[in-house]
């Protein structure tokens, strides 16, 4: 990092941005093509651009600044939030945070950003929609079953729901079918090797693949488990805090949630997993700790297969043995 670069800090909403760097302090644009333009022509060349990760109002802005050579980088609101409270402050307005964006920046390493493949995006795009539909689906059949079970079994409003839920499940089989024909146009060999692991369903092949762009966000097993919350916590201090081991839970819990029900199969039909499930249980844990464990275990498969670029062999001695 160039100690000469110029960081410039940006608290992003809907309709604007504030920005603030020492040269020209505070200042505001309109969260539009040409507040961009405006801010691209007011910045020098060195300069660096940092903002938070708020909602979906940053994304235009990162994309046309990345677009036009920018050094920008995109943080964790929650990592703002305990450095400001970190530094004592109690101002919470748009200038105060993008002045403490910036000192934050010139503080701690950035990464750069760097805009995901289009595939993954429209993907993300699909599979939240997705979500979004199941969700409906289940409070209508929420609904349909509580008017079932007091009498109603037909008229006009068990026949709308119906109607509703069939649509839903249409609606959601057509987007399910386009994301996998996206996936097998980008990642057909890593889906195949995925779905050769023992537990592992084409379903949450395709979740990890969309969430972890095709694995290469990630340099080892280690950051992906940290990355979904499936790496154990330790919590000790002293001699008198000695906390219970457990997952952190951060990261994307459906990828969890469905590892977790991958697990169930893996016990019985993966030798790997069976194994750590058996030794775990031997020892006196819970069995929902013993699956956590596998959950785990799938996932640091997962990531051996991808990257090795081989279908899973439990017998293999390299890599897979070894997660």
């Amino acid at each position: 990092m160039d100690k000469n670069t110029n960081f410039i800090g940006v608290d992003i909403s809907k309709d604007r941005f504030d920005t603030w760097d020492p040269v020209n302090k505070h200042r505001r644009f309109g969260n539009d093509t040409k507040g961009f333009e405006q801010f691209l022509l007011s910045i020098p060349a060195s300069s660096w651009v940092v903002m938070e990760a708020t909602a979906c109002y940053y994304q235009k802005l990162v994309v046309y600044l990345y677009e036009n050579g920018v050094a920008v980088s995109v943080v964790n609101p929650v990592v703002i939030k305990r450095y400001i409270q970190m530094k004592l402050r109690h101002n919470k307005t748009d200038k105060a945070d993008a002045k403490m964006i910036r000192e934050y920046a010139s503080e701690q390493p950035l990464n750069r950003w760097v805009p995901q493949p289009a595939y993954i995006e429209s993907c993300k795009l699909i599979y939240s929609s997705v979500m979004l539909y199941n969700k409906n689906k289940t409070m209508l059949k929420n609904k349909l079953h509580s008017l079932v079970s007091r009498g109603y079994t037909t008229g006009t409003l068990v026949r709308s729901l119906k109607r509703q839920i069939k649509s839903l499940e249409k609606e959601i089989h057509t987007l399910e079918t386009e994301l996998e024909q996206l996936v097998k146009e980008q990642e057909s060999t890593t889906l195949t090797n995925l779905s050769s692991i023992h537990g592992i369903g084409k379903k949450t092949a395709l979740l990890l693949i969309i969430t972890t762009n095709g694995f290469r966000n990630f340099n080892n097993a280690g950051q992906l488990s940290a990355y979904f919350g499936l790496a154990p916590m330790e919590r000790t201090s002293g001699s008198s805090i000695r906390g219970v081991s457990r997952i952190s839970k951060k990261g994307n819990p459906d990828v969890r949630n469905h590892l977790f029900l991958c697990s169930f199969t893996a016990c019985h039909k993966n030798p790997q997993c069976n194994k750590l499930y058996e030794r775990i249980v031997a020892r006196g844990k819970s069995k929902k700790l013993a699956l956590i464990a596998v959950s785990n275990k799938l996932l640091k498969l997962a990531f051996a297969v991808a990257k090795s670029g081989i279908p899973y062999d439990p017998n293999y001695k390299g890599s897979f043995a070894q997660v």
